[in-house]
């Protein structure tokens, strides 16, 4: 297996504008590369911006529909001419990237809390939708479900990670865990003390490299034109984020930052022949597990609203005990074969 430098980008969105804050990703990632990085890690929802308003605005506040609206205009749609771009700019970097992204479901008015993974070919490898906006979150995100526990196989080891406050969630950690995970993303928008401590146990439980990034954002950053802009958000010392973002060993030790109060770009290396060989001290999932006393069931189907497995029948069947039949049968190839699959994961 290769090293690799890992980049976390800390660094202020366009607030609410998903074109602006596209390109200002696509330069961020040519800066990253030119200094050496082969990954590359943005926060949770960097396209367009964290919606902050969750928190500030009451439920049903006037505010809070206008900047729904706005933000449900500005997500990002999978695949898109967006992602074609984050894609490009990967290619160029020549490296793996992880881009936040606020998603819009295609086929109705639902936002997710998504992170996008690109090759350095620019293929989109794959996506992980939060599987649980935290609080004032649920306002503004659909639930993510087990299909995008993903993790992806590149030359620095296996990739993949968990969003925010997801990564306080002891099974979801093992999922990930049992898919062999040697470095982990861990977008964010946790500005507290704890937060670079989570990163240090993650770390040090699953013998991992962990990227924490969290963006830096201000009042001052929220343009006059967003609704509800000066009941709802000061100026420069109305901090809605200050950032947060460190990058861990496999051990715990903190490799770079945490680097807080300012935009910056955080480096450290990754060698995941190092993470592998500490494991001898501890494998969650190998040496250190109790399969013949706990045992964990991920499901990895993905919840759609309705299955539309075929088209109907072109005409109505006939009647009688034969058509009985028939119908049945055309019921049985409209329909299909049920499908629950699950996946099995030893784990605690």
């Amino acid at each position: 297996m290769e090293k690799v430098i890992a980049a976390a980008v800390q660094a202020t969105p366009v607030f609410l504008d998903r074109e602006a804050t596209v390109e200002k990703s696509v330069r961020l990632i040519a800066e990253a590369a030119a200094n050496g990085a082969g990954l590359i890690v943005f926060p949770e929802t960097f396209i367009p911006t964290y919606p902050d308003w969750v928190w500030r605005a009451g439920v049903w506040d006037e505010a809070s529909g206008e900047l729904y609206g706005r933000l449900l205009e500005n997500a990002v749609e999978v695949p898109s001419p967006v992602t074609d771009t984050l894609g490009r700019a990967a290619r160029r970097a020549r490296a793996y990237l992880s881009m936040g992204i606020n998603e819009r479901d295609r086929n109705g008015g639902t936002v997710y809390n998504t992170q996008l993974y690109f090759a350095p070919d620019g293929s989109l490898l794959g996506k992980h939708r939060k599987l649980m906006p935290t609080g004032g979150e649920r306002l503004v995100w659909g639930y993510g479900d087990g299909s995008t526990l993903v993790s992806f196989d590149t030359p620095f080891g296996r990739l993949g990670g968990l969003t925010c406050w997801e990564n306080y969630m002891p099974l979801a950690r093992y999922a990930m865990y049992a898919q062999g995970i040697d470095v982990w993303c861990a977008p964010t928008w946790d500005n507290s003390d704890v937060w670079v401590a989570t990163l240090r146990h993650i770390a040090k439980e699953g013998r991992v490299y962990v990227i924490g990034v969290t963006p830096c954002l201000r009042g001052s950053d929220v343009p006059d034109d967003v609704p509800g802009r000066d009941r709802l958000w000061g100026g420069e010392d109305d901090w809605m984020s200050k950032g947060n973002s460190a990058i861990v060993g496999p051990e715990g030790e903190i490799l770079a930052g945490p680097l807080i109060g300012q935009e910056g770009i955080v480096y450290a290396e990754i060698d995941p022949a190092h993470a592998r060989a500490v494991r001898y001290k501890f494998d969650p999932v190998g040496h250190y597990s109790r399969p013949d006393v706990f045992r964990l069931v991920v499901e990895t189907q993905a919840n759609v609203p309705a299955a539309l497995n075929g088209p109907p029948a072109a005409s109505p069947a006939p009647s009688g005990a034969g058509g009985v039949a028939k119908r049945r049968a055309a019921a049985r190839r409209a329909t299909g074969p049920r499908s629950d699959r699950r996946t099995g994961s030893k784990g605690t």
